[in-house]
């Protein structure tokens, strides 16, 4: 079963048929009782950006029992997916990690995955056609519950100079905002614009865009979605030059690999695509990792931001880690994509 988001279908499918594989039957909304950057929820989980393409998935996710989800990354004008697949079922024993040899097999054996590749491109309508659709997903929220609007600028953005990618930045978080959401994400960290050089490494690039935007906003919160970090102090540097502009951290996103089929071949067609982000229990350790070492900081800073920890989480047991190891909120992919029932498991160990 694959829910939120099927992989054997085209992204232009899930946009326009989907979610797939999501019980019929909704979850009690009740009021929150977590507080949240000012709002309450029940529980302080839910989805990532990346399987809630439309407003029909974000309401099933609510209906699911995920009370905090992320509207898919958009952008301010339309840009196309890679072509199909984007995801396949990514196999390796144990952790995905720097020291990894390479490559590793991605097919469609979809009973034994744990671990799936994610090479979409960001792909994004134009506003025009995404600004209503984020509005629908922001009002099926159920009391207790909170949509996250995601989005990015666009290198090369009006005349192609860092003025324009920051100006970028500001026009889709005023777009954004329009929408009615209640918090936001900015997506620093997308395997598929490049991974040598990911734009949450550059911390002054980074602090100069969150003020601009966090000026644009205004109290709405604004969350950094971050890549792994594998130097303390190139994250230290981040924290250091962001805190107290923004709201929140999100670590981590994918981590990068080469994918080849079972002939040895590239698996995922086009260029530019030898290599890419893996998510899953493969990176549960970056994930768990990341959390800890921002708690740290926060603790070290005495700061009031909140964090958002994702990678690996496919049970109950894995967001309980994550809580241990400082997040707020947990948020699961993967997880949920394989298994629908977990927002549901995961108010259910609430209540215990």
């Amino acid at each position: 079963m694959h829910a939120f988001y099927d992989p054997t279908r085209t992204y232009e499918d899930n946009l326009a048929e989907g979610p797939f594989g999501v019980p019929a039957d909704a979850v009690a909304t009740r009021a929150g009782t977590v507080p949240l950057w000012g709002e309450r929820v029940t529980t302080a989980f839910g989805i990532p950006a990346g399987p809630l393409v439309g407003s029909a998935a974000c309401a099933a996710a609510f209906r699911a029992g995920f009370d905090v989800n992320v509207y898919k990354t958009v952008r301010t004008r339309a840009h196309r997916a890679h072509p199909f697949p984007n995801t396949l079922a990514v196999h390796l024993d144990g952790d995905l990690t720097p020291q990894t040899p390479m490559p590793l097999l991605a097919d469609d054996d979809w009973e034994r995955a744990s671990s799936i590749s994610n090479s979409f491109g960001v792909p994004s309508a134009d506003p025009d056609v995404w600004q209503p659709e984020m509005a629908r997903a922001a009002a099926a929220a159920g009391p207790g519950q909170l949509l996250v609007g995601s989005f990015q600028g666009t290198v090369g953005s009006g005349d192609g100079s860092v003025e324009s990618y920051v100006a970028d930045h500001v026009v889709a978080a005023r777009l954004v905002k329009e929408t009615g959401v209640r918090a936001m994400e900015m997506n620093l960290s997308c395997p598929n614009e490049g991974t040598n050089r990911l734009l949450c490494f550059d911390a002054p690039l980074v602090a100069r865009i969150a003020r601009a935007v966090k000026e644009e906003v205004g109290d709405v919160p604004l969350v950094l979605k971050l890549a792994y970090f594998a130097e303390d102090a190139a994250l230290e540097e981040l924290v250091a030059a962001t805190d107290g502009v923004v709201d929140g951290y999100a670590a981590v996103n994918t981590m990068p690999a080469r994918l080849v089929d079972d002939a040895g071949a590239q698996a995922l067609p086009g260029e530019g695509r030898a290599v890419s982000g893996v998510c899953g229990r493969a990176i549960r350790w970056a994930g768990l990792e990341m959390t800890a070492r921002l708690a740290r900081l926060r603790e070290h800073r005495a700061s009031r931001v909140r964090l958002i920890g994702v990678g690996g989480v496919l049970s109950v047991e894995d967001r309980a880690a994550y809580v241990d190891a400082g997040a707020d909120v947990v948020m699961s992919a993967t997880g949920a994509m394989l298994d629908p029932s977990l927002g549901r498991a995961v108010r259910s160990a609430d209540r215990v």
